[in-house]
């Protein structure tokens, strides 16, 4: 297929698909934007500025007000796969907290936050060259990308990712069935919500990463691309 201009990666939490998707973009030259920082950028605003989660209009304000951005690395080198920064501060890791964790599904299920993401989303794609990391992105945020892809795990996979990812960050009292029961809970929440429900788009491409190594995925993603000169994809 010819180079896409435009790349939708959708999955649920811990599926693989932001690694894979920063490598992707790292071997098309293309930017990298993972949606969910975003909401996760919003969630940790709202606990920062003591706006409850269940408080609908004060999220939309923060939605509208916050200045958010995802940079690419820049010499790090702590093992972070961007720069997320929140009103110019680097919040990167603060973004994986507990309790924000607990919150973003809540605080991007409101239709008005998600149409300001959305609109922001859009801009960056507008612009091309660019792969897209979220859960509504071939379905809602970029229906006309390119190519779609819908990268998934098992939940329990998925727990055991999480957990080594928070040990990785020297959180050590976490334990992987409270793990697993807030990635199933957040799957249900995700899939059932009203507005922008996470699903593969029809035409997406669908990768099961349980039990595979991420140069596995990539070979079988980079195998699209044959027509694609060499230095382009390297």
């Amino acid at each position: 297929m010819p180079l896409p201009d435009t790349i939708a990666i959708d999955g649920p939490a811990a599926s693989g698909k932001t690694t894979v998707g920063l490598l992707l973009a790292r071997r098309l030259g293309y930017l990298c934007l993972d949606t969910g920082s975003m909401y996760r950028a919003l969630t940790l605003a709202a606990i920062r500025r003591h706006v409850r989660p269940d408080d609908e209009a004060g999220i939309v304000r923060l939605a509208h007000e916050c200045d958010l951005d995802v940079m690419p690395l820049a010499g790090e080198t702590d093992g972070r796969l961007y720069t997320v920064l929140l009103d110019g501060e680097d919040v990167t890791w603060e973004l994986r907290l507990p309790v924000v964790d607990a919150y973003v599904s809540q605080v991007s299920t409101y239709p008005e936050v998600r149409a300001e993401m959305v609109r922001r989303q859009r801009a960056f794609g507008r612009r091309g060259g660019v792969v897209m990391i979220g859960r509504d992105i071939g379905t809602v945020v970029l229906p006309e990308a390119a190519l779609k892809l819908y990268v998934t795990a098992s939940a329990e996979e998925r727990a055991q990712r999480r957990l080594v990812d928070r040990r990785r960050q020297g959180h050590y009292d976490d334990d992987y069935e409270t793990i697993l029961a807030d990635v199933v809970r957040r799957d249900h929440h995700d899939s059932s919500r009203q507005h922008s429900p996470m699903r593969p788009a029809a035409d997406a491409l669908q990768i099961d990463t349980t039990g595979r190594t991420v140069e596995e995925v990539m070979d079988q993603i980079m195998a699209l691309f044959n027509g694609i000169p060499s230095q382009e994809r390297a």
